[in-house]
């Protein structure tokens, strides 16, 4: 089958784009509006978290089934209800006047939302030849890096401008440009859609990875909020996935027709590229978590503020993918740009570990243009590298499982850096309240000049005395969580060193010409 050429070429590749950063995008443009839907829907802030949850868990339940999905309705068929289910369910995400209703259409967004990932990066792979499957990836991961850092950006300016509702309304005529642009110029694979006769569909395993990976994503997210293991709700789920996913992986390794092929797992190089990916989402998606809440509790940015600091290194970073893609294209080794990249983050996360409480929104650009240098060094070859030991006919699952990796790794780095993060900063108000005695010449100067303050505003001694002792209070838990911040970013360094010296485990066979050749012929005849 003859590879797609010049204008047809730009358009797959824009569309494919667009469409990962339109899904990626919506794991995090909520999360600045969260207060203004609860307080629109009337919700508590502990129920408002349900609209990110359940985007997340539909996400990774249906990320690892897009190989086989797109195999059974064919890919483009696939591909188009898919964009158009999330289109419609981002209309309906808008409309809702409950919050029931809302996580109900967010489910139901994430389905849709979760082909478009991973169908979007197997079509645009499927544009070039093997050989530029780098300059392939180095497009796609420029996907992965935009969405999760312009979500907060577009958020903020919605719900500063707007209405909370613009920020799914924003979704609509993206989806109907993509879905016109797919039908006109991305192309049916030759027999595509045409074995579904032949086709058992494993709904044992579609149950059994429901079951596990859904109670997986919900302790993940709710955890922290649930108190853990205290919780018999967590404890529950926690039983729950472990039945589901032992018995998915038993399923699928023993059925005839799995509905995820695991047995690629049994190749060394994407097993370890999967502890890559996992450790990437962690880093990527946890240093876009914890910055926001700090500078915004402890700096004082707004949230356009908090989000454009994000923006434009992001956008500067952009540049770096196909400088890479490029020079992996002409024979670059992998390995040692992902090894740069591992030591950027470790860089990154102890400079993060040094920011102070008096920095402005421009003092923190040096920091994240860094972040997405190692960003970039380090997921454009994973993304390659993933399927680089694959059989061409494995790629669909290489890709969707590689995908689910690394949401997970995303979702798990949020539930340990906001667990590490709440205990950390138990620890530090412990430490600092252990100054606070009444022998202590600061504190007795610190207290004395708040109650004067504040006598002053109210003229009654006591009572300024007791605000004075609460001023005092919320300083200490604002520094308690200051502290606390900053060891997170440090628990970042400390994740991607420990995982540094593995590096060498992840150098696939080196290919002849000859192999390369049948691969490539291989890759057009694949479904």
């Amino acid at each position: 089958m003859q590879k797609p050429q010049g204008f047809a070429k730009v358009i797959i590749v824009l569309t494919t784009i667009t469409a990962a950063v339109m899904e990626l995008l919506d794991t995090t443009i909520v999360n600045v509006a969260l207060n203004q839907i609860a307080g629109n829907l009337g919700a508590t802030i502990e129920d408002i978290a349900w609209v990110i949850t359940s985007y997340a868990i539909a996400n990774v339940i249906i990320i690892p089934m897009t190989g086989f999905l797109g195999e059974y309705f064919g890919r483009k068929n696939y591909y188009l209800g898919s964009m158009i289910l999330f289109g419609i369910a981002s209309y309906f995400c808008g409309m809702s006047e409950s919050l029931w209703e809302l996580v109900l259409w967010r489910f139901f967004q994430g389905i849709g939302g979760g082909a478009l990932l991973s169908t979007s990066q197997a079509i645009l792979f499927d544009a070039f030849e093997v050989e530029d499957r780098p300059i392939a990836a180095g497009f796609f991961g420029m996907g992965i890096i935009l969405g999760p850092s312009l979500g907060p950006v577009l958020g903020g300016y919605f719900v500063d401008n707007y209405a909370w509702n613009d920020i799914f309304y924003v979704n609509i005529p993206v989806c109907i440009l993509a879905t016109i642009l797919t039908i006109v110029f991305i192309d049916r694979k030759e027999g595509e859609g045409k074995n579904r006769k032949n086709m058992e569909i494993d709904y044992i395993g579609i149950a059994l990875l429901t079951l596990g990976i859904g109670n997986l994503q919900y302790i993940l997210e709710k955890g922290e909020s649930e108190n853990w293991f205290e919780s018999r709700t967590i404890n529950t789920m926690a039983g729950l996935c472990a039945v589901g996913l032992i018995g998915f992986i038993w399923r699928e390794l023993t059925t005839e027709h799995p509905v995820i092929n695991l047995k690629i797992f049994k190749n060394k190089v994407f097993a370890m590229s999967t502890i890559f990916n996992l450790v990437s989402g962690f880093g990527l998606f946890t240093s876009v978590f914890i910055y926001p809440i700090m500078v915004q509790r402890i700096n004082g940015l707004s949230s356009t503020e908090t989000g454009l600091s994000l923006m434009y290194p992001t956008l500067l970073g952009v540049f770096l993918f196909p400088m890479i893609a490029k020079y992996l294209s002409m024979g670059g080794k992998p390995i040692p740009v992902m090894g740069v990249g591992i030591c950027i983050f470790v860089v990154f996360g102890f400079i993060g570990g040094s920011a102070t409480p008096e920095m402005g929104r421009w003092d923190f650009f040096p920091m994240h243009l860094l972040r997405m240098m190692g960003v970039a060094m380090l997921q454009m070859p994973l993304i390659n590298q993933a399927v680089a030991g694959l059989k061409p006919s494995e790629y669909p699952a290489g890709i969707a499982l590689s995908n689910m990796i690394r949401q997970l790794g995303g979702a798990f780095g949020i539930a340990v850096a906001n667990n590490y993060a709440t205990h950390r900063a138990a620890q530090h108000r412990t430490d600092l309240l252990a100054n606070i005695q009444a022998e202590n010449p600061w504190f007795q100067q610190r207290i004395q000049g708040l109650t004067q303050n504040m006598l002053q505003k109210t003229g009654d001694f006591v009572k300024s005395g007791e605000a004075a002792y609460r001023q005092l209070d919320a300083m200490v838990n604002k520094q308690a969580y200051y502290l606390a911040y900053l060891d997170t970013f440090r628990l970042v360094s400390v994740v991607f060193l420990c995982i540094l010296p593995f590096l060498w485990l992840l150098r696939a066979p080196k290919k002849t010409k000859e192999e390369l050749e049948k691969i490539m012929k291989a890759s057009e005849e694949a479904h």
